[in-house]
């Protein structure tokens, strides 16, 4: 009789009180704009980037998650291999749609060893080594001994074309060569990866639909560098053969260069604090670097 009676209390107050209410978001009392999502639903972009975890049984991403509202996201480590979703733009800032940028090539662990040692390949590898010095059978002059061995109380000299004489002869002096070093495939493609990374961690990797512009007028390109934010440096990367007219209007800007795909390298990206990239060339950047080396 007693355990009815509890069973029948506790079934009275659970009608009288109702159930127990779900706890607010905790993200509404910092951000009034932001949005409550159930555990199930993978995160959605920010500004620019965002991580993209697709759940295993949905195979495309919810249209209600590539709205252009603001929607809260967790703070998320660098260098996790996750896929992330990118903002595709124009000169114009006009909305493009959006792009799934590859984790293994965008979102990899930043290590400045590797970089150092691509960074050092590249500036050896692109060395003349066209310096030469002349050694004494090179330099012009006569063979015969200036004076006697013996007798004239002066060192002893048996040409004119050693070291020691003005226009003589350099002794062991540069001499044409290669500077180049070698590195493996394998970490010259890490470096790759390793610099768009860090482009893309520090939001400063911008993905355009094209490169197209009106006219080869300079002042188009000024005008379109001006509205970025904080940017002192621009890389501009196309897919294929670069366009004429934004190569006529970016030749005699000092802190706008445009490259292929085909040339993108670890070097350039560090000496641009922006990088541009088309949405060709991001894939043709991630083909190549899914691509198996040859052994």
């Amino acid at each position: 009789m007693r355990a009815l009676a509890g069973r029948a209390g506790s079934l009275l107050r659970a009608i009288v009180v109702g159930p127990t209410p779900r706890p607010p978001c905790p993200a509404q009392h910092l951000l009034p704009e932001a949005v409550c999502r159930p555990k199930n639903v993978p995160n959605t972009y920010s500004s620019r980037y965002s991580t993209l975890v697709v759940p295993s049984n949905e195979g495309l991403i919810p249209p209600e998650l590539l709205s252009s509202q603001t929607v809260w996201t967790p703070e998320r480590k660098i260098g996790q291999y996750e896929d992330l979703v990118a903002r595709v733009t124009n000169f114009h800032n006009e909305d493009k749609g959006y792009m799934v940028l590859d984790g293994d090539v965008f979102d990899v662990p930043i290590r400045k060893d590797i970089v150092h040692r691509v960074v050092r390949w590249q500036l050896a590898k692109r060395q003349q080594g066209t310096h030469s010095t002349k050694t004494i059978s090179e330099v012009s002059g006569t063979g015969r001994k200036p004076y006697k061995q013996k007798g004239t109380g002066r060192a002893r000299h048996g040409t004119l074309r050693g070291p020691q004489f003005r226009g003589g002869a350099t002794m062991h002096g540069p001499k044409p060569r290669s500077h180049a070093i070698k590195l493996q495939k394998k970490v010259r493609r890490l470096g790759l990866k390793i610099a768009l990374s860090a482009r893309t961690a520090e939001g400063k990797l911008l993905v355009f639909e094209d490169l197209e512009i009106p006219s080869h007028k300079t002042k188009n390109i000024v005008n379109y560098i001006s509205q970025m934010d904080d940017t002192k440096k621009v890389l501009l990367v196309d897919g294929g053969d670069i366009d004429k007219k934004i190569k006529l209007a970016t030749q005699n800007l000092h802190y706008v260069n445009v490259i292929p795909t085909i040339g993108l390298n670890v070097y350039s990206i560090l000496q641009h604090d922006t990088l541009v990239m088309t949405r060709d060339a991001v894939n043709r950047i991630v083909e190549r670097m899914h691509t198996p080396m040859n052994r």
